[in-house]
């Protein structure tokens, strides 16, 4: 296992360096952002739902228990938060910016899945019947039997979109990151059986598990919406974790790859130096010698001269 050296990479040493190095994938970043927010504007596909078809769609409007606005603090701040924590104990700007960057992606990459989906499927949420006939009165195309929304149109909007659930793909993907995380850094898999650090890993998805109950309580989704979410969340974050980072049972999990390649180069540079010093001692000494044999062979012809 490479020694760890503390304080040694800081985001005043080093940071702008890395930052250097993955300017790209900054980019790229940026790119999913404007993505994402297309996909929240753009109107998803509106489909058929006949009176039959309202049985499961008649639970009643309730507010979300958990705000849109509190799913980015969730996924993204609090973790974000743990890790600048790590950071000022470790001083390793390797770690902090390839696990924002990373923590990032997921969330992102996660986001634009699920709105992508959820705007190609276009389900209806089990309150949809409210939200397309706010005054309780069905009426229906008489002959497609298709519903005739007399509701607003931002929220008939919004109703067309079920599966997969936001909250709880966004939930699983920052706090399964966040999970992965502090596995790796705690060294849960260090087979020493104490199970109390596999608890404290657990945490962060359970948190995202009562997000997800949340979502179904609130009649925003069904059942198959929030199991749909988990398991693009915890891919994805998988995924984007090992990307930056070594599994969390591996002997080097706590750290970023990053930082163990710059410590190989770094010695691979002490090598080399090493090894050019020694070659110039040598060189030094063999031309001492011969310096000092031709003096001796001069020394030797003038004493037989005389």
């Amino acid at each position: 296992m490479p020694e760890i050296v503390l304080g040694s990479h800081t985001v005043r040493s080093h940071g702008r360096q890395v930052l250097w190095i993955h300017v790209y994938d900054w980019l790229i970043l940026i790119l999913l952002g404007i993505i994402e927010i297309v996909l929240n504007v753009i109107e998803p596909f509106h489909r058929f739902v006949g009176k039959d078809m309202m049985a499961d769609l008649t639970y009643p409007m309730k507010p979300n228990t958990i705000p849109f606005w509190a799913v980015p603090m969730i996924g993204i701040v609090l973790p974000c938060i743990i890790i600048y924590a790590y950071y000022f104990f470790r001083k390793d700007v390797y770690d902090l910016h390839n696990a924002i960057l990373g923590l990032l992606y997921s969330t992102l990459i996660t986001g634009v899945i699920t709105d992508a989906i959820k705007d190609g499927v276009g389900r209806p949420r089990p309150d949809f019947f409210w939200r397309c006939f706010p005054n309780g009165t069905g009426i229906y195309d008489p002959v497609t039997k298709n519903v005739m929304c007399t509701g607003d149109k931002s929220v008939i909007k919004e109703g067309h979109k079920s599966f997969p659930s936001g909250h709880t793909s966004w939930a699983f993907a920052g706090l399964g990151f966040l999970a992965l995380y502090l596995s790796g850094k705690i060294r849960v898999f260090d087979r020493k059986g104490h199970v109390a650090k596999l608890c404290l890993t657990f945490l962060p998805l359970l948190v995202a598990a009562m997000v997800a109950v949340s979502r179904v309580d609130d009649y925003w989704h069904h059942w198959q919406d929030v199991f749909g979410g988990a398991i693009i969340g915890i891919t994805v974050s998988t995924l984007c974790y090992l990307q930056f980072f070594p599994p969390p049972y591996d002997s080097d999990g706590w750290g970023p790859f990053a930082y163990f390649q710059m410590l190989s180069e770094s010695r691979n540079g002490v090598q080399t130096n090493s090894t050019s010093r020694l070659d110039v001692q040598a060189s030094e000494l063999e031309s001492v010698c011969v310096e000092s044999q031709h003096h001796r062979e001069m020394s030797r012809s003038t004493t037989q001269d005389t």
